[in-house]
């Protein structure tokens, strides 16, 4: 039986995940944001298993990555003081796996689904593109920015797109929490 992941706006750990296409900062401000709210954070699981099992992947790859990425998100939940940040989430392995593949597996789409983060952070393509050798599509940013957007719009999951270089990018996820989540007190 699947664990479904309790959270809500008042009383427990909000989720929130920090989403968008490959060389938007989604590592750099996950940890930022839980450094600034002094919280856990999830980091991406893809990295360590494509680095562990080789950068190419099977339609099972991912929806292991995704297990593996929910496994990690319980596991961090409990060390998480009001917000969690989840450095990618299972609509980063649907939209990947469509895209590869041409579809998903189910179990991925009724994860997310079923267990939505609380809010999500659309991180804009305005910051430069850093090569890697784990990442794909330097060419497309701008039509897979607007499918995560659609995608969330679709879904209709709470979502804010976060733009700007440097420490305005982090001040602007941090002004998006705190006008979405005005009860929790920054920092406490």
């Amino acid at each position: 039986m699947e664990k479904k992941m309790e959270s809500s706006a008042k009383g427990s750990v909000i989720r929130i995940a920090v989403t968008g296409p490959e060389s938007t900062g989604k590592s750099a401000l996950a940890a930022s944001l839980a450094d600034y709210f002094h919280t856990a954070w999830v980091p991406e699981y893809a990295r360590d298993y494509l680095e562990k099992h080789g950068p190419s992947y099977t339609e099972t790859d991912i929806e292991m990555i995704a297990r593996g990425q929910r496994e990690a998100e319980w596991h961090m939940l409990h060390k998480a003081k009001h917000f969690l940040f989840c450095d990618t989430e299972p609509l980063v392995t649907k939209i990947w796996s469509e895209h590869a593949f041409g579809h998903c597996p189910p179990w991925i789409i009724s994860e997310l689904t079923a267990n939505p983060h609380d809010f999500y952070l659309l991180c804009n393509i305005d910051l430069p593109w850093e090569v890697d050798p784990l990442r794909e599509h330097p060419h497309h940013r701008r039509y897979f920015f607007e499918l995560y957007r659609k995608e969330l719009i679709a879904l209709t999951l709470p979502f804010t797109v976060i733009s700007g270089q440097g420490r305005e990018r982090l001040e602007n996820a941090i002004l998006s929490i705190q006008e979405r989540f005005p009860f929790v007190h920054s920092r406490d």
